[in-house]
């Protein structure tokens, strides 16, 4: 066989091999998860590709002593990788804006904690959390981040969540995804202040 030959039948074979496969660097969107629960205030998002769960974002909320605590747990399949998660968490109205703490410790057993930014957007509302660089923890269930929400005395009883997290696939033919949601928990005791 000749060299030209072997290299068009190599090319058609990987071209067959690939296809459907994302294109290098460019993940996969996932933004319209299925939302369950068991009450108004534990709730959570599943994302699935294919008829198969990739990822779940979930969320346990709870009230203790005027703060709302919001236990979070981030499930994704095996082989995936959490690459870097950014939330957005808010109470209407616009112009009362919630204050949010994130709890220690968010870090694995035997890596330093990740990279950790709190901020406001501009024009947006809430406060905006951003977690890259988790090392060990990338690849498990992260169920250590926690968030302290304390509401504006003019917030309403609902807390939003936007969620966006970009999970690698951990490998050259897997798919990179960039999950995105919303949840709305609901705190009675903060709507008749």
């Amino acid at each position: 066989m000749n060299r030209r030959a072997f290299l068009r039948l190599t090319g058609s074979a990987c071209a067959i091999a690939t296809a459907g496969c994302s294109a290098p660097g460019r993940a996969e969107p996932l933004s319209n998860p299925s939302v369950a629960g068991e009450s108004s205030q534990r709730k959570h998002l599943s994302f699935t590709a294919d008829g198969e769960e990739i990822a779940t974002f979930g969320v346990d909320g709870r009230v203790d002593d005027g703060m709302i605590d919001l236990p979070i747990e981030i499930y994704h399949r095996d082989g995936t990788t959490v690459d870097a998660i950014t939330l957005g968490v808010w109470m209407p109205p616009r112009d009362a804006p919630a204050t949010v703490a994130v709890e220690s410790p968010v870090s694995g057993d035997s890596s330093p904690p990740p990279e950790l930014t709190l901020s406001t957007p501009d024009r947006k509302q809430g406060q905006l959390i951003e977690i890259s660089d988790l090392d060990d923890l990338a690849d498990e269930t992260i169920s250590t981040l926690t968030l302290l929400v304390e509401p504006h005395p003019e917030a309403t009883g609902t807390l939003s969540i936007d969620t966006e997290i970009e999970l690698g696939g951990g490998g050259v033919l897997a798919s990179d995804y960039t999950l995105s949601g919303r949840l709305d928990l609901e705190f009675p005791e903060f709507a008749s202040r």
